[in-house]
């Protein structure tokens, strides 16, 4: 980013909105690839794994943020696998020097009130403000209140690719999974709110935007600022991982959105990991106990419930040589991740015919694309059941 962010002769004021592990691990990647260093101290009780060498430590040229007040808020969910992995990605980010601010932003109806009452002060104050998920209506909510001339969207998966090409083509923001539906009550009254927001995520004259993402863009918005994400910090904090001869499974939450139905997702995870010998199954933070307990009990599989996002539990290993893995953002992060170290990344189709009848009608094409996007994995054939 541009170091005439911020006042003449003071570091940019950053503010970082996050929801979700993956979206903290990418701002500290971000931070990383920009050279934003805390200045404080690891507070006491952060992780205590070793800091990044400072030989690793890489700054862009002519674009050095050293000393950058960066501030991330947590805007934290409910669920409690999420608020885990959140608390121990918030260690990370203060053992990093970064300060962060943790809001129980859903903890009763009174919650948003006082969270964005709180926040007003330092939204006003704040010159770049960077976030995880352009299409949370919280986040939507917030951009009405900044005046910051420099906005940042660092990746949240898959919705990332979504959300650029709904940027360029001047569509409403809309998650890929709920294209097509009818808007509910909520959404026709959020609109105005989501409009105002998709018009500040435009740049212009007065407001520089920047997407950072691993994820393949192909339609950039005019003026838009597109950085690649590397998973430098990743690979400089953990690592290089013990490789295991067997396979391992990444789970995927497409049973919970409604896209795919439950009984042939279990068919397809059970064929999958007998023809591949895979033993372990990591699931996704948003799957159900319920469908969780199914899946040991029907297949075998040892289910792992990750304390961080996928991409630094592999990278700390062990980890299998083979990691299978459905239509996801770990068929592009991981390859990216686990570089050198002779992991392969395998990804199985979508069958049209495990989709559910309330999937969207683009859930298809889009679950191909992210599929056929990838780059350094093998990829097989949608498996059929038994």
């Amino acid at each position: 980013m541009s170091p005439r962010a911020g006042r003449a002769g003071h570091p940019p004021r950053t503010l970082a909105f996050v929801e979700s592990p993956v979206q903290l691990l990418n701002v500290l990647e971000w931070a990383h690839l920009h050279g934003l260093r805390g200045a404080a101290d690891p507070l006491p009780g952060a992780d205590p794994l070793p800091s990044v060498p400072a030989q690793v430590r890489r700054t862009v040229a002519g674009d050095s943020q050293a000393g950058a007040d960066l501030t991330v808020v947590v805007l934290s969910p409910t669920d409690p696998m999420t608020r885990g992995q959140l608390r121990r990605m918030a260690d990370l980010a203060r053992d990093e020097g970064h300060r962060v601010r943790w809001e129980d932003a859903r903890g009763g109806l009174a919650a948003p009130f006082s969270t964005i009452g709180g926040l007003a002060g330092a939204l006003r104050r704040a010159d770049r403000i960077v976030m995880g998920d352009p299409f949370s209506r919280y986040v939507q909510l917030l951009l009405t209140i900044t005046k910051a001339r420099e906005l940042v969207v660092v990746d949240d998966g898959t919705a990332t690719m979504e959300f650029v090409a709904q940027l360029a083509r001047g569509e409403r923001l809309v998650r890929w999974h709920r294209k097509g539906g009818r808007p509910g009550a909520r959404d026709l009254l959020f609109a105005p709110v989501s409009s105002s927001a998709r018009r500040r995520l435009t740049p212009s004259a007065r407001r520089r935007v920047e997407v950072f993402s691993s994820m393949p863009v192909t339609e950039t918005p005019d003026g838009v600022t597109v950085t690649a994400n590397d998973f430098s910090w990743t690979r400089a904090r953990f690592g290089p991982p013990r490789i295991t001869k067997g396979a391992d499974m990444v789970g995927t939450s497409l049973v919970e959105t409604g896209v795919v139905d439950g009984d042939r997702y279990l068919e397809a995870v059970r064929t999958l990991a007998k023809a591949h010998g895979a033993t372990r199954y990591f699931a996704h933070r948003r799957e159900s106990a319920e469908k969780l307990h199914r899946l040991a009990a029907e297949t075998g599989l040892e289910i792992v419930r990750p304390d961080l996002p996928l991409e630094l539990i592999a990278r700390r290993g062990p980890i299998g040589r083979t990691v299978l893995s459905f239509p996801s953002t770990v068929v592009h992060t991981l390859p990216l991740a686990l570089v050198g170290t002779g992991v392969r990344v395998a990804v199985c189709d979508i069958d049209p015919s495990w989709l559910t009848e309330n999937a969207s009608p683009r859930a298809q094409g889009f679950l191909s694309g992210v599929t056929g996007t990838a780059r350094d994995v093998h990829r097989l054939a949608a498996v059929s059941p038994a």
